[in-house]
């Protein structure tokens, strides 16, 4: 499977592994935190049902993904500087599991508390995510960086499976015993963090720090850096476009993520058990699209494919905005999961076309940025029209089908043989500043 046409010069199946496993490991934290369980404990429990309570979720995971946002590229350069995208990671997941571990001791009306908790192991994760990311075309060869970005994504999909499998098991048991989610849902925070924690220390036993520390960079710092490679945008109008894309289309994703059991569970009338089962069947569907789209992007074209997944993201809102019932209801989900995996899997195997190879923990971090600024505007979005039009959640739905069709227009001027040639052309921004 791991041909010598796939993998760069030098690097072994178990380095891929490992960078694999990392994805199975952190994606327990989405799909048991963001979307199964705590975000409707959270609007449930926790805000104790109040119409506010979707809204807040929403502000919560914005003030997140702001912080995200006024850091994450700095912390990419950075990592770029130092090469030490692996020494990142090792505390990003710290701070996540211990933030998800924390997240059980958040209780009836303890919103300030749940809400500093889900902020910061949203931005640990997401800090880890880009640097994971960077990884990627250290690994894979340019032709096939696709199907090894959707065998991450895959992977991930079984992980998120694996984490939500077991807290489902357990949240059955405590409900046969009579138990209420006050006493459940904390004990699927801490599997969670178990399973995160023990995923990820086998990964970053396994992964390789590939360059030199401080290679193409000279002594300035990581602000500094940054700044010229904003100053010299320009030369990369093809990523810039991507990340206004990713900033459209990776807002209606966010919306799935992180109202999907919301959504289930307050308009369509799912418990906490069929939700979960719910998102364990979606998580199936993406590893499916995940893997189909990794090697199809190869084939058909990394645009034409990331067209298709918008394309479907689109009807998946309609469909979710029409049904009244949980078996169509589960026709827009699974729709939903395939698209999932394929549009994450085609996005940062993109990213990696676009990105000048000394500079891929930077670029991955404006990638990152972009998603996080997506991760605002489409929940907030989706919280303020439910909070306006007095909780019609269908409305909400409705509207972010728009984001999808944002995601396609902003696709168009891309072109990616440009972009690929302005990548392997680039030379390091600040080196050209000396020159002036």
């Amino acid at each position: 499977m791991l041909s010598k046409g796939i993998l760069r010069p030098g690097v072994r199946p178990s380095e891929v592994f490992g960078w694999a496993l990392y994805d199975f490991a952190n994606s327990g934290y989405t799909t048991v935190v963001l979307t199964a369980v705590f975000s409707a404990y959270f609007v449930g429990v926790v805000a104790g049902g109040e119409s506010l309570g979707t809204l807040l979720w929403t502000v919560t995971l914005s003030l997140s993904n702001l912080l995200v946002m006024l850091t994450v590229p700095v912390i990419g350069a950075w990592a770029d500087r130092h090469q030490s995208k692996r020494r990142g990671l090792v505390w990003t997941t710290t701070g996540c599991v211990l933030a998800t571990a924390g997240l059980a001791t958040a209780g009836p009306g303890e919103l300030a508390w749940a809400m500093i908790l889900v902020i910061l192991s949203n931005a640990f994760f997401s800090w880890g995510e880009a640097l994971i990311s960077a990884f990627l075309p250290g690994i894979a060869r340019q032709e096939s960086i696709g199907r090894v970005s959707g065998w991450g994504w895959g992977f991930g999909y079984l992980g998120g499976m694996l984490t939500l499998g077991i807290c489902l098991a357990y949240v059955i048991w405590a409900q046969d015993q009579g138990q209420t989610a006050e006493s459940f849902v904390p004990v699927t925070m801490l599997l969670t963090a178990g399973v995160f924690a023990l995923a990820a220390t086998v990964s970053l036993s396994l992964l390789k720090e590939r360059g030199v520390p401080g290679q193409s960079v000279g002594r300035s710092n990581a602000f500094k850096r940054l700044q010229q490679t904003w100053r010299h945008a320009r030369e990369y109008s093809d990523f810039v476009w991507l990340l206004a894309c990713t900033v459209a289309y990776m807002g209606g994703v966010a919306v799935a993520i992180a109202l999907a059991a919301i959504y289930a569970q307050e308009v369509i009338g799912f418990g906490q058990d069929e939700t979960m089962l719910l998102i364990f069947v979606l998580n199936i569907a993406a590893v499916i699209g995940a893997l189909i789209f990794g090697y199809g992007q190869d084939l058909i074209g990394h645009k034409r494919a990331l067209a298709l997944t918008l394309l479907a993201w689109f009807a998946t809102c309609l469909i979710a905005a029409a049904v009244t019932t949980k078996s169509g209801f589960w026709v827009a989900a699974t729709i939903a999961g395939l698209s999932m995996g394929a549009s994450q899997s085609v996005g940062r195997a993109m990213v990696g076309l676009l990105a000048p190879s000394d500079r891929l923990a930077e670029f991955y971090g404006l990638w990152t940025l972009a998603t996080r600024v997506a991760s605002i505007i489409g929940p907030l979005m989706y919280g303020l029209v439910t909070w306006l039009s007095d909780g019609d959640q269908r409305l909400a739905i409705s509207a972010t089908s728009l984001l999808f069709v944002a995601g396609l227009i902003l696709m168009l001027p891309i072109n990616l043989e440009r972009g690929r040639r302005a990548a392997a052309n680039a030379s390091p921004p600040l080196a050209r500043d000396r020159m002036r």
